[in-house]
């Protein structure tokens, strides 16, 4: 096409003018240059391809000139026409059909420019893939002044009215407007002079009518009209009959103008009733339909060369939400709020079909552009396994999603936070594999000691989102049809949302709130999350409203939206605004024959009456059902299959299927489901319904009585297929035993097939617990328990061990106690050898462990460890203790070197001699005496010495130096337990990790390694403990953290929020040890903080009595409240608990492996010579003090930087009280040297008090100040306000000279 800029150059110089927005041009100058390049020549009027660019000029310039008519105040008839109006045109347009660029009435000066909103244009200008492409054009008018003409007069500023889309629907003043506009329409379009008299007289408006120039005088309008009812025949069921109308179409005139036009026309018919419901009543409805016209060409204006076809599809937009804007609107808005930070649940209930998935969907691109992870679920009413699987699959997804560039930097962080997990995470994600391409292996293995459970899956997953979001990465996770969820996979999402150490989750769940009662477990989840202040938004998703669904509906009919409101009244009343109810209703129509496409107006018709007269269900399933039993036998039997399998089937599945007699059409009706829309193929080959509606209907095809045989039938077919031979099945396994359940009183009739049927529960059973879903492997294995005969002890003995065991392992990893614990005692009374029984009599120890049945444990330990060959005796005094210590550390002396660089033991019997020690041990430590623990430890390790290394001895060897450590054989003792550790460079450990680093980092390290440098190690016991299933140790390491982060002086605040974030976990667990020994922490802390005042919490109720010896909290009562009373100054109340602390420690030769016995020690000597200082108790505090210089010098020997600064600071009070001046001085001056040094803020901050106290003692007040400061100073990072404002007001009472 020529550019239009050539216009001008033929059109009289008089008649154009240059603005800033371009050329104006008279339009019937314009007109003819336009009209004659796009005919190009050829002398057909029939309109090509090639033209569609003239067509979007025309169509521009109509709603340009609409516009200028309804800012008109005044109009005059005779003003509508094509000689009174002007258009601007650019000269270098950027895309052929983007010239026009305003409009002006010649006659009143009034002109609009026409243009796209900057942001719109500066997208289409960037886009050069198609230069041919016709993009749609949102268009706004701006009035501005008029161009300079010979004839017109600019109008003063001011003048015009309101610019945008608000003025579309402004009325016309003049009745006859709208035919006036027709003709002009009409001579715009087909570039011929419309007909002055075509209504003739007694049809003519009284009005005066318009004299347009050079009108040819044919009388186009010529016949007769018909009468209304046949009018309205001809408009439904006939081509064009009104003749100025036929000549527009006969010229190619897309039918959208030519049905504008003749509603245009239709107005002049008023007068006599015979108006069509279609008729215009102004020129504002008019500018709508143009606009909606330029919006969308494609779908609106121009002829859908598609439709030429007998089997024309309605064209709904794919993808667009429909009234919906308040919704999405909401939902961004708390994606948003994620994105800064804050993990956040939003909740939609609706009818099924009302678009709460599409809503969703609607927020892709948003996650997408900042960088974030989008993760989906769908649960399914006939799961395979069970909903905690799916949210563990769709976080599998995320792996996948990282892109290259930040795989390395993830990949490090993954590795750094895991480390010897690693291999848990690979198992619970395979994909992670992908970020370590070069030395991770996608056959990865678990140490079988391992065992994962809901709550340890929960933890890793909790673990690995904590690494990979944040608010520049966010992570949305999407579960859809909640409805099918159950606790378990709720679970999972609330400990991530209510993680308050890093997490960045946006969690949006959909759910039928129409099938949901209110003790389903999402209420129930919802309130969890509110509890646990997780902010959370609940919408209810409505039908649409008439409005938007008559937006849908002319979308799809490619109509005006006027004209379809007709329709949508009807389809509204039977769907209730519901979306996918209404696209089923409107395609039932037209299947029927209601809706029909006319070829010749070359737009969908409908008959209103008949519609309203028919008899349509208003039931979608009743619509699909219908639609589904006229379908070709193949497409069904392929809709039942897949009804059978769920929401989705993977198409090799399919294939397999059609190689089957009984279901070979399967495969032949594949490409029929798609096209007919039942079924949507995704990239991965993978098949889903396109609805759940669509899978209830096919699923309803199956006869209810017939369902369990066809289930079962289906199963069978599927079995043969894939497990013939003996093949693998992977993962299609689940699949298969799922389908073959169904049938049960088939298969329980069979004798041969229901074994064959419980081995293949029993593999499905182990290839969920492959997957960490114990849930559905519970299911699984009791379900093939029950199909064993009465006699399977007897008749199929290695089934049934193998069953038994798996099935007990299940439940106990599911928390069904009860049951594993039944099961796996009736499997130890059935099995025949001790061989078969160890594992079981192991399993049931930890099955009574996590139920808190320590005496169980050591009575079950105890028997089988009998049965082993090993002497239990019934006590073990002292000094056999002391005895058993020492010829322990000797034979280690003696050939540990040796040893350690030793072959592996193959011995099985010493392995599971082993592991009963170890765990008998723990048991002991809670209920028999210190003597009997050492006895076991010990006997752990001498077995490790007599018959050779194992995977357990690392664990027995670190046993043993916690529990006999003492200040004569420490040395020995560090270099055993550094041995044990060194173990992990020759065996996984990975199930023992929180037992080792407990032990070691909680128990020994402190010894010899600074306090700070263990706490990290802990951490990572809690970490592993939780991520492996071993829980107990895991909370033991969390409480060795809050007590070594106390002793090191770490930040209160900080300490009281990993608190919180613990007994966080503890809800979990339900430990009420662990919890109680949390609040006991907290308390102390709280009271460091501000004395309790605002973040106090009394754990006292919680303890018991504390008379009685044998209560575990005591001692910590003790200690705590001793360390408490002393930093607040309360030295009578400090020696109280300072005497029943130090009784505990004095009726026992075990010192123990806690450091808080030495900072006992520490404390209970400074608050002695406090009393000294009082002369009160002289005689016990000067012992008392002695003692303790005494513990602390030989504790600083191995431990410098533990220990120094303690013992400096007491020595520095004993020489204060002696009067020692220089050297009490440089005593303080060490003690917070060391401190600085060690990193212990708190104890600078004390050793500061008191130097600060003994230089205001001795009248230097100056050095009393200095330090005073420092103290202050000191507190403050501490987070202690209590001492900060104890050590203020001596500042404040300081009686210093002016200037200091």
């Amino acid at each position: 096409m020529s550019a239009v800029p050539q216009a001008s150059a033929s059109a009289p110089a008089a008649d154009e003018a240059n603005t800033a927005h371009g050329i104006f041009v008279p339009l019937s100058a314009w007109l003819e240059f336009v009209t004659t390049t796009s005919k190009g020549g050829d002398k057909s009027n029939n309109f090509e391809r090639g033209n569609k660019e003239s067509i979007i000029r025309k169509t521009t310039v109509a709603y340009g000139i609409v516009e200028v008519l309804n800012r008109s105040k005044k109009l005059e008839n005779d003003e509508i026409r094509i000689d009174n109006f002007a258009v601007s045109v650019l000269k270098k347009p950027t895309r052929p059909w983007d010239d026009i660029k305003g409009v002006g009435m010649i006659s009143s000066g009034l002109t609009l420019i026409i243009e796209e909103p900057p942001y719109l244009s500066d997208l289409l200008e960037g886009d050069n893939s198609d230069v041919q492409k016709i993009v749609g054009r949102c268009l706004e008018v701006e009035q501005i002044s008029a161009p300079p003409s010979e004839n017109s007069a600019v109008p003063p500023a001011g003048n015009g009215y309101c610019s945008g889309m608000d003025v579309l629907a402004a009325v016309a003043e003049e009745n006859n407007h709208c035919h006036l506009f027709a003709r002009l329409l009409y001579e715009l379009f087909v570039c011929e002079p419309f007909p002055d008299n075509a209504l003739g007289a007694d049809q003519a408006p009284p009005q005066k009518r318009a004299k347009p120039n050079n009108v040819l005088s044919h009388n186009l309008f010529s016949h007769k009209l018909p009468s209304r009812k046949n009018f309205m025949d001809t408009l439904a069921e006939r081509p064009f009959r009104i003749p100025c109308i036929v000549r527009m179409q006969d010229l190619g005139i897309p039918a959208s103008i030519c049905l504008m036009t003749q509603n245009l026309l239709e107005y002049a018919l008023r007068g006599d009733g015979r108006q069509s419901d279609n008729a215009y009543d102004s020129l504002g409805v008019v500018g709508e339909d143009l606009h909606l016209l330029l919006l969308d060409p494609d779908r609106f204006l121009f002829d859908n060369e598609k439709k030429g076809t007998e089997n024309t599809q309605l064209l709904y937009r794919s993808g667009k939400l429909y009234g919906r804007d308040r919704e999405k609107t909401l939902i961004s808005d708390a994606f948003c709020r994620v994105s800064r930070g804050k993990s956040e649940a939003f909740f939609i209930g609706g009818f099924s079909g009302s678009g709460k998935t599409m809503l969703v969907n609607s927020l892709t691109d948003a996650v997408n552009v900042i960088g974030g992870y989008m993760i989906k679920h769908k649960f399914d009413p006939m799961p395979r396994e069970e909903p905690i699987a799916g949210v563990i699959s769709a976080f599998n997804q995320i792996c996948l999603m990282i892109k290259d560039s930040a795989r390395p930097a993830i990949a490090k962080k993954i590795w750094d936070e895991f480390g010897f997990d690693f291999n848990l995470l690979m198992k619970l994600l395979p994909n992670v594999n992908v970020l370590f391409p070069d030395f991770v292996s996608s056959g990865t293995t678990v140490k079988a000691g391992v065992t994962m459970n809901a709550r340890s899956v929960c933890f890793t997953l909790l673990r690995f989102v904590r690494l990979i979001s944040s608010p520049r990465h966010p992570v949305m996770l999407f579960l859809d049809d909640m409805q099918w969820a159950d606790s378990t996979a709720l679970d999972v999402v609330h400990s991530i949302l209510s993680d308050t150490r890093g997490s960045c989750m946006f969690f949006v769940g959909t759910y039928r709130d129409n099938e949901v009662r209110v003790d389903h477990d999402i209420f129930n989840f919802i309130e969890r999350l509110e509890i646990s202040n997780v902010r959370t938004t609940k919408l209810h998703l409505a039908g649409l409203n008439q409005h938007d669904l008559n937006t849908m509906i002319s979308d799809a009919l490619c109509l005006y939206p006027r004209i379809c409101k007709s329709l949508t009244d009807i389809v509204f009343q039977k769907t209730k605004g519901n979306p996918f109810f209404m696209l089923e209703f409107v395609q039932s129509l037209k299947s029927r024959g209601l809706l029909r496409y006319n070829f010749h107006q070359k737009r969908w018709v409908w008959n209103e009456g008949m519609l309203r007269g028919e008899t349509i269900t208003d039931n979608v399933l009743h619509l699909l059902h219908s639609k589904m039993s006229c379908l070709h036998r193949n497409v069904q039997t392929l809709l039942t299959v897949m009804a059978c399998f769920g929401s989705s089937t993977n198409e090799t599945v399919v294939h397999r299927l059609s190689e089957s007699p009984h279901f070979s059409g399967v495969r032949n009706g594949m490409a029929e489901a798609l096209s007919d829309g039942f079924i949507r193929k995704d990239e991965e080959g993978c098949l889903h319904f396109a609805h759940d509606k669509v899978r209830e209907a096919a699923y309803n095809l199956i006869h209810y009585s017939a369902k369990k045989q066809f289930h079962y039938n289906l199963g069978k077919v599927l079995y043969s297929l894939f497990l013939g031979e003996g093949n693998d099945a992977g993962d299609t396994i689940l699949l298969i035993a799922g389908q073959i359940n169904h049938g049960k009183e088939w298969i329980i009739g069979d004798q041969d097939f229901r074994i064959a049927v419980a081995e293949l529960n029993m593999k499905a059973g182990k290839k969920a617990i492959d997957g960490c879903d114990h849930k559905t492997a519970y299911s699984y294995l009791r379900f093939a328990i029950s199909l064993l005969p009465n006699d399977h002890w007897e008749s199929h003995y290695d089934l049934s061990l193998s069953l038994s065991f798996l099935f007990s392992s299940a439940a106990n990893s599911t928390c069904q106690y009860n049951e594993a614990e039944q099961m796996i005692r009736k499997t130890l009374e059935m099995a025949r050898c001790l061989e078969d029984q160890l594992p079981s009599y192991l399993l049931l120890s930890q099955i009574l462990q996590a139920q808190g049945k320590v005496k169980d444990v050591y009575d079950t330990c105890s028997t089988i460890l009998t049965e082993l060959g090993e002497s239990i005796p019934e006590s073990n005094t002292l000094a056999m203790a002391s005895t058993q210590i020492v010829e322990t550390i000797n034979t280690y002396e003696k050939v540990g070197d040796k040893w350690l660089k030793g072959e592996k033991t193959v011995d099985k019997t010493l392995h599971k001699t082993l592991q009963f020690y170890n765990v008998i041990s723990l048991a002991a430590y809670f209920c028999k005496s210190h003597s009997m623990l050492v006895h076991f430890v010990s006997k752990a390790v001498q077995l490790s010495l007599q018959r050779g290394l194992s995977e357990h001895t690392a664990l027995a060897l670190i046993q043993f130096t916690s529990v006999v450590t003492m200040e004569d054989n420490v040395v020995s003792c560090y270099r055993i337990a550094k041995d044990a550790m060194s173990l992990q460079e020759r065996f996984d450990l990975t199930a023992v990790i929180p037992d080792l680093y407990f032990n070691f980092y909680g128990r020994i390290a402190w010894r010899f390694e600074p306090l700070q440098a263990g706490i990290d190690k802990l951490r990572q016991g809690f970490e592993a403990g939780l991520s492996s299933g071993n829980a107990d140790m895991g909370l033991h390491c969390a409480i060795q953290v809050i007590k070594n982060t106390i002793c090191i002086g770490a930040n209160l605040s900080s300490i009281l929020e990993e608190i919180g974030y613990y007994l966080q976990i503890l809800e979990t667990y339900q430990s009420e040890m662990g919890r109680t020994f949390l609040l006991i922490f907290r308390e102390t802390v709280s009271t460091l903080i501000d004395n309790g005042k605002a973040t106090g919490i009394d754990a006292t109720p919680l303890v018991g009595d504390l008379d009685d010896q044998k209560n575990k909290f005591r001692d910590s009562v003790l200690y705590h409240s001793a360390i408490r009373c002393y930093w607040l100054g309360h030295t009578e109340r400090c020696r109280y608990y300072s005497e029943k602390c130090m009784k505990g420690v004095e009726q026992t030769f075990w010192q123990g492996g806690n450091i808080t016995a030495y900072v006992a020690k520490f404390f209970i000597g400074l608050n002695s010579l406090d009393l000294l200082k009082k002369n009160k108790h002289i005689d016990r505090s000067s012992q008392v003090s002695r003692l303790a210089i005494a513990a602390l010098k030989g504790a600083a020997v191995n431990s410098d930087s533990n220990f120094t600064n303690k013992l400096r600071l007491l020595e520095a009070e004993q020489q204060s009280l002696a009067e020692r001046h220089w050297k009490a001085i440089d005593l303080y001056h060490a003690s917070i040297t060391s401190a600085k040094r060690s990193g212990l803020i708190h104890e600078q901050g004390l050793a500061c008090e008191k130097a600060g106290f003994y230089f205001k003692r001795v009248r230097q007040n100056e050095k009393a100040l200095q330090y005073f400061q420092q103290a202050r100073d000191c507190y403050q990072a501490w987070g202690s306000s209590m001492k900060v404002a104890f050590i203020q007001n001596e500042l404040d009472g300081l009686n210093l000279p002016n200037g200091i």
